[in-house]
Formats: structure tokens, sequence, C-alpha cells
């Protein structure tokens, strides 16, 4: 998520109250509409009163894989290989959402300057090779949604679904002082309740992030372990996982309800991701490792997986042990149970049929408000 004083100095723009956005207005992004579209009177026909009305669903269940990284601004290279990691052949997921942190270095030339959208094609071009050499059952899958703010970057692949859900990838603030632990906490709080979505009242689409019914967030959250830095490391020596899990600030969050209340986690199997030397097995601050430019920091589980809402039910969660980065990537596969009404699936005919490039051009609200306007009209009261 952007804060809003950055995007104000890149983009020459200002913009209202909230302090995250997350892309230009619908205002900024659609073209002028045309006096006469033919085929809006198409799609409105389709969509009668009757069916317009009709709020029986059909149940889905999809498979959603959700994995976040830090990758400490390492770059993939030509020869990196995911889909061990994937697990394409043994579980296929529905949905593919991965979240990296770091992934360009976070300095003042890559923070105000312009984007450079390398690094992003780069790891779009592993995703992808991955996802679809394996030959997955669900097809050929495409990426409809890559972003990348600054050193975020979350993409999302999917084969040839229409879904709604609310993805988040974060990376909140790094230590184990009080003061960080408050800063997490607030950060968190601030995205969650002042994230806005562009959108149009004809579309009645949720404008915040807890307006969805389904939401995951993903990220290096950088939730620490509350206990002294020397009793951490000697848990951590003697494998005592659970000892340092009653200690987690995250869990302590989950449970109290002060900052995330109704969010859920699964049960943590996998010992902590952070803070690794590089290319080894070894925990940062050991002693064994070549002290020379690297900050000291108490092991802890910072990459994490979280969601809230109905009908999500998760069945994995674990850590990969690719030595790309300081940190461990983290992946977690769910189900999901989605209700669609019966008539989006002419819906999505009528968008691949030759009637929509007559209008593709104009934009989502006006389709829209074109057909609930002849279904609705009934309703006017003089």
């Amino acid at each position: 998520m952007w804060p809003k004083s950055v995007v104000s100095k890149i983009l020459g723009k200002r913009f209202g109250s909230n302090n995250f956005v997350t892309d230009l207005s619908r205002a900024d992004m659609e073209t002028a509409l045309a006096p006469e579209v033919t085929g809006l009177e198409q799609l409105s026909s389709y969509y009668d009163t009757k069916s317009l009305l009709d709020h029986r669903k059909e149940t889905h269940n999809y498979k959603i894989f959700i994995s976040t990284w830090n990758v400490g601004d390492v770059a993939p290279g030509d020869d990196l290989s995911i889909e061990d990691w994937l697990d394409i052949r043994d579980n296929p997921c529905n949905i593919y959402v991965l979240g990296f942190q770091e992934a360009v270095p976070l300095k003042f030339s890559t923070v105000l300057g312009s984007e450079n959208p390398t690094i992003r094609a780069k790891w779009n071009a592993v995703i992808g090779k991955s996802l679809n050499r394996t030959g997955h059952k669900q097809g050929k899958f495409h990426c409809i949604m890559s972003k990348q703010m600054v050193g975020i970057l979350v993409t999302i692949w999917v084969p040839s679904e229409l879904l709604a859900f609310c993805f988040v990838c974060t990376h909140l603030a790094s230590g184990n002082r009080q003061a960080d632990h408050i800063l997490r906490n607030s950060t968190a709080a601030k995205i969650l309740s002042r994230t806005s979505f562009p959108g149009g009242p004809s579309l009645h689409s949720s404008r915040k992030i807890l307006d969805h019914d389904r939401v995951i967030l993903l990220g290096d959250l950088n939730y620490q372990i509350s206990l002294p830095e020397a009793m951490t490391r000697s848990l951590v020596e003697q494998s005592e996982w659970n000892k340092l899990l009653e200690h987690d600030q995250l869990k302590a969050e989950l449970g109290n309800g002060r900052v995330l209340q109704g969010w859920q986690e699964g049960r943590i199997d996998f010992v902590l991701t952070y803070k690794f030397c590089p290319n080894s097995d070894v925990y940062y601050g050991t002693g064994h490792e070549n002290s020379k430019g690297g900050r000291r920091r108490a092991p802890a589980w910072c990459d994490r997986i979280i969601w809230r809402g109905e009908g999500l039910k998760q069945h994995l969660y674990t850590r990969g042990e690719s030595k790309l980065s300081d940190h461990r990537p983290v992946k977690a596969i769910f189900t999901a149970q989605v209700g669609v009404l019966p008539k989006l699936e002419g819906l999505r005919s009528f968008f691949t049929s030759q009637s929509f490039e007559q209008i593709k051009n104009v934009s989502a609200d006006e389709i829209l408000y074109s057909a609930a306007r002849r279904a609705f009209k009934f309703f006017s009261v003089d």
C-alpha cells in the first residue's frame, strides 16, 4: 500500500483524507463515453428484472495457494525453479497468489524514482514458466494482476475464473523494541481501516479491505518473540518451538484482538523463518557467520499468512527451504466455498462475444447502470 504523501510526490496528485490508496481512481482510468453505444441494450435485456432479482446461488469450491517471501533484494536468476514450491503435480490449485517483500533495494532512488518493471517481469516469468510447464489440470494460467509498490510485489494467477477476494501483501516495520511493536500494530490498523479501492456507486463494490467477505493478509509482518534476545537464541538452540510460540507477538495480537480482531492463523508446525546467514541454514548471530555488514536480529516467525471471513478452510501452512535470501518463504493452501449466481456464466459468455467488442471502451459502471435502470424502473415513485 502507498502512503498518500508518497503518491502525491510521485504523481503530482492530491488525494482525500484516507492515508493509503491502491490504484488511481476510476475517473483517472476511464475514457470518455460515446453518446450512443450499440450493445448496451442487448446486455440490459439479457439481465431482465427476474434474473436480477433471482438470488439463488450455486456453491463452488476453489483451492487457493498463498505464499509470502522476503527475497532480500535478490533478483531471480534464469535457472531459478519454484515448481517444487508451487507443488503443482501433487497439490494443484485454482488460484495462485504470491507476495514478495524487498523485491528491490529499499533506498531513496527506488522509493521516489520511476518504477522499473524489470524485477516484476523476471518474477512473473519464473512463476508463469513454473505454472505452465508442468501441465496443470486447470489448463494454462494467466496473470490477472501484478502490482509492484517499491519493494512489495504481489501477483495473482488464475486459469479463467471470475472471482472476488481481497489479498493484502504488506511489509511491516522491523525491530524488537516496544516502539517497533507499537508501530507494527498502528500501521496494520491504518492499512486495514484506511485503504480505499476505486469503484463506482452503481457497482456497490467493496470500498475498504474489511468490507470484503474474505480477506487474506500475507507478508513479512515482522512480529517478533517477546523475550530477551539471549533467551530466544537459547530456546532456538534447544528447539523449544512451543515455548517460543507462547511469546510470539502476532499470536498475542490474534488472541487479544487489539488490532487483528476476527483474524485467524493456522497452526505453526514449522521453525522460525528469519534471520539466516546467506546460503545457509544457520541463524544470524550464532557466531558462525561473517559479521561484516550484517544486522544482528533475533530469530522469529516474521513471515506469516492470516485470514478472516466465512467459507475459508486452510489445509496447509508451511515454510520452504530456499536459501535465496535471509528469509524462508512461507505458503498456505485454502479451499473457499463461494456462492455464484448462475447468470454469471451468461455474463462471461457475453464479455467474450463479438457484441462486447462494440462496447469494450465503456465503463463497467455505465454498462451495469444501463441494465439496472431497465430492471428496477418499477421501483420509482413519483
